[in-house]
């Protein structure tokens, strides 16, 4: 693999890294915000929207690496 490529891949992770991390740290603070309006005693909001989050991530992931027909 040259260096080209490698830079690539370099940056097609980065960015997806990138990407998950942001969107964790929105549902985070929107889930904390949803909690506080609604006055859940329980953080409900708070875990179920980064899990959300994460499962849409895998899906994005699972349809992005599997091969083309």
């Amino acid at each position: 693999m040259n260096k080209k490529n490698n830079n690539t891949l370099l940056w097609k992770y980065l960015s997806l890294s990138t990407q998950i991390i942001v969107a964790l740290g929105f549902a985070l603070f929107i889930g904390i915000k949803i909690d506080h309006w609604l006055k859940f005693t329980m953080p409900l909001a708070v875990w179920v929207l980064p899990l959300l989050c994460i499962l849409v991530v895998i899906i994005k992931v699972i349809k992005d690496t599997t091969p083309k027909k």
